[in-house]
């Protein structure tokens, strides 16, 4: 029935916590990670190894516990479906970036959108007034999930990758009082 990690938040399927250095996850990872339909997704293999990236994105949750890359398990199921980020975007001025990363196994469910969904939440509920996504020209997939997430598509930018990618974003709820 899953994993005892630490849950960093719950939806109605799945549980989203940090990734850690235990075989079960490093073998998702190396598998996600090694699949051609992510390597197209995100332009190449990692350049570091599994345990490094788990170091890294704990390292992002550490400097600021709004932001992290946190594996996405299905409730009551042992599957991890892939990887949820909310972290801010590389040379950038205070953009914050979210993203995901599914196994093909788990494509078509709803869980990239459901997950993206709550650590958006997450966010604006922290203050961030504004979310980006940043999709390879063509990846339709991760497209249609900008689109079911409410993100506004607004144009194609190389500002914080060395790459062109179609940009979307999300600006937090207007809270009247």
């Amino acid at each position: 029935m899953g994993t005892t990690h630490e849950v960093l938040l719950r939806t109605q399927r799945l549980r989203l916590r940090p990734w850690t250095t235990s075989s079960a996850d490093i073998a998702r990872l190396t598998d996600i990670y090694s699949r051609e339909e992510i390597i197209r997704g995100i332009g190449g293999t990692p350049s570091i190894p599994p345990e490094e990236l788990v170091s890294r994105w704990a390292a992002v949750s550490a400097l600021d516990e709004r932001y992290g890359c946190w594996a996405i398990e299905i409730r009551n199921s042992p599957t991890v479906a892939g990887t949820v980020l909310f972290k801010p975007l590389p040379n950038g001025v205070g953009e914050v970036e979210v993203g995901w990363h599914l196994h093909p196994d788990s494509w078509g469910h709803g869980y990239a959108t459901e997950a993206a969904r709550a650590v958006i939440d997450r966010g604006f509920g922290d203050g961030v007034p504004e979310v980006y996504a940043v999709v390879r020209p063509g990846n339709r997939a991760s497209m249609a999930v900008c689109a079911r997430l409410g993100m506004a598509p607004i144009g194609r930018f190389r500002r914080w990758y060395e790459v062109e990618l179609e940009t979307f974003r999300l600006m937090a709820p207007v809270v009247v009082v």
